[in-house]
């Protein structure tokens, strides 16, 4: 960030510097904007969520009472400094460091929000195989790489200055935040991959200039995503009760996906009509019928999965030559109700437009079935949607990396081991 940086707008300042991290992007985003007046965390901790994915009640809502997510985004991969099994002391380390967060900033989209969740690769080191699956490919044209860091931090607000703050303070670099002495990890984790993006309204399309959009700078300027629709409807997504471990050793946690995507939207900008995208993200019905108006806020709070798009999907491929992501998604349903809540998000890392697809589920196989009832291989061959042509938006994506990860209840989240007690 340097003097040349004074001519950006704002909003676009803010989110490049999310994006290259750092202190002295924290330095120049507090001296563009100052940091913002948060009111800091509860004195008494035991008044937070014991779960640490119960975010929903600390989120705005819109006018269909859909949640909206925070607006900035990061993902600090982390892997485990020490030979062996994590020790007591460093059990410590580590709670004292998340604590202090919490005791920094008020819980919340305008505060800070985050977890800590730990992969197959760190339970292994117990000799643990069974905690939770390892990622792999989900799909017969997917060659993701596989990420195996030890632990992911996700952190996120409305204020970029938080999350960089917050990054910078778990990475040993603030001893205090918001009058608060604060404390890092790194004396137990080093950094291993750091990922950002941003959601919401506006967003998207200010940074477009990206590989993977069209010089045209199609995405609408409302749009929450830069496919250019709006998702995360309260109907369908699954409550933080459903995604929740019941039973065993981690009962009050849940399970966490994240995939990287690569997007290539030139076709789906410049040669498909807006029927065509709306049948392809929604349900062909949803096209005919003009049933989505922009981005898609007139919906409400569901995409409107009705009979006529669920129970028909396959007269759909064999009659209209295409299918849509929401129509196969709800296929994905048990007792009439979804099985995971996204919580992704667009990236402009690597100067690619992307999009970190986060989800929470009871089980990894939650997730995994869901992106199976997405893949529509039951429908490629038997008409003219193919493996991905046509076949939702899959033609439109690359998945490029795969992570699995246990998201512990908040009291058992500091270096875990696989049968706490």
């Amino acid at each position: 960030m340097s003097e040349s940086t004074r001519g950006i707008p704002r909003r676009e300042f803010m989110k490049a510097a999310v994006a290259i991290g750092g202190s002295a992007a924290l330095s120049a985003c507090l001296d563009r904007g100052g940091m913002p007046d948060v009111p800091k965390g509860p004195s008494d901790l035991s008044t937070l969520p014991e779960r640490q994915h119960a975010w929903n009640r600390f989120l705005a809502t819109d006018d269909h009472g859909n949640n909206v997510a925070a607006r900035h985004k990061i993902l600090l991969f982390l892997n485990y400094r020490g030979d062996g099994t994590p020790t007591d002391a460093e059990r410590e380390t580590v709670e004292r460091s998340l604590r202090s967060l919490e005791r920094a900033y008020k819980r919340g989209h305008d505060g800070l929000l985050f977890s800590i969740g730990y992969s197959p690769s760190y339970f292994e080191r117990f000799g643990a195989t069974d905690v939770l699956p390892k990622p792999k490919a989900l799909a017969s044209f997917e060659d993701p790489k596989l990420d195996e860091q030890d632990a992911v931090v996700q952190l996120e607000s409305d204020h970029p200055q938080l999350v960089l703050a917050a990054e910078e303070a778990l990475l040993g670099n603030r001893d205090e935040l918001n009058g608060v002495d604060v404390s890092g990890v790194t004396d137990v984790f080093e950094k291993a991959d750091r990922r950002t993006g941003f959601v919401g309204d506006g967003l998207p399309a200010d940074h477009q200039d990206v590989n993977g959009i069209p010089d045209s700078n199609p995405v609408p300027e409302d749009a929450p995503l830069y496919m250019g629709f709006k998702s995360g409807f309260k109907k369908n997504q699954a409550s933080e009760d459903r995604i929740t471990i019941q039973d065993g050793p981690f009962a009050g946690g849940t399970t966490q996906h994240i995939s990287n995507i690569e997007l290539h939207l030139d076709q789906w900008y410049e040669q498909d009509s807006r029927d065509q995208r709306v049948g392809k993200m929604f349900c062909p019905v949803h096209a005919e019928e003009g049933k989505v108006e922009g981005v898609g806020n007139n919906l409400g709070d569901s995409s409107e999965m009705t009979d006529e798009c669920i129970d028909h999907v396959e007269d759909h491929a064999r009659e209209r030559g295409m299918v849509g992501h929401s129509q196969k998604a709800a296929g994905a349903r048990k007792d009439d109700s979804p099985v995971i809540l996204r919580r992704d998000f667009d990236s402009t890392d690597g100067g690619k437009a992307g999009l970190h697809f986060v989800a929470f589920q009871r089980t990894i196989e939650d997730f995994e079935s869901t992106r199976t009832a997405m893949n529509g291989d039951d429908l490629a061959g038997n008409s003219s949607v193919g493996q991905r042509l046509n076949n939702g938006i899959l033609q439109y994506m690359t998945v490029t990396r795969r992570g699995n990860f246990l998201v512990p209840p908040r009291s058992l989240r500091s270096l875990p081991t696989p049968n706490p007690t």
